[in-house]
Formats: structure tokens, sequence, C-alpha cells
């Protein structure tokens, strides 16, 4: 593997039609994504049913997601994190409209077997 840079808060396009997926890394078992949303969102009724963990970051912007099982939602802005464990339903309630949100996204598949992320 050779050395590579990336600058995830350059180039960042300001009005796209749909998002904006950048693959950065992938290797079996995980996937590294940059992603740009530009005022993006989940269908109305549509909600991520994932095979993988999802830790997700925002890096530029702001975005608010929605947990199937929770009536709370959860606003990030940058630096914000979310853990999002496999087949934990949830969706993009919204992303801000004035300003790119850059998400940098890290996927990876439990262990055969497991169901949850093991915690401390």
């Amino acid at each position: 593997m050779k050395p590579t840079t990336h600058a995830l808060l350059d180039r960042v396009p300001t009005s796209l039609d749909e998002e904006l997926v950048q693959k950065l890394l992938e290797d079996p078992g995980i996937r590294i994504e940059r992603i740009v949303s530009t005022g993006h969102r989940s269908d109305d009724g549509f909600w991520y049913d994932q095979e993988e963990h999802e830790w997700v970051v925002v890096l530029r912007g702001r975005a608010v997601l929605r947990y199937e099982d929770s009536t709370d939602a959860v606003e990030l802005g940058p630096g914000d994190a979310a853990l999002i464990p496999a087949h934990a339903r949830h969706r993009v309630e919204w992303t801000d409209p004035d300003q790119p949100t850059v998400w940098l996204a890290v996927f990876w598949r439990p262990p055969s077997g497991a169901k949850t992320i093991p915690t401390r």
C-alpha cells in the first residue's frame, strides 16, 4: 500500500442534486467514506438498516439523525460523532441547507455471530 493524503475539507461542493459519497479506503472488513450533503435528508418513511456498524463524524456543517426506536433526534455539529450499531434503524432528518455538511464515515462488519458492539 502506498502512502496517500486526503484534504477532506478542500473542494467541497456547495450545491448537489444528490449526496456526494467518496470512498477513501476500502479493504475487507472496513470502508471509509467522505460524504457531502447540501440540505439532503432521508426520504420520508425510509430507514437505513445496515449490515455494518457505522461511526460517523461531522467535520463541517450540521445534521440531525433520528433512530427508529427513539423519539429524540440527535443533532450533530463540527466534531460531533455518532456510533451506529449494525441494524440500528436510523435516518438523516436534516442537513444544513445553507452550507455543506461534510461527514467522515467508517463502516465495518461485526465479528461473525456478534450482535452488538462490545462496550467497556
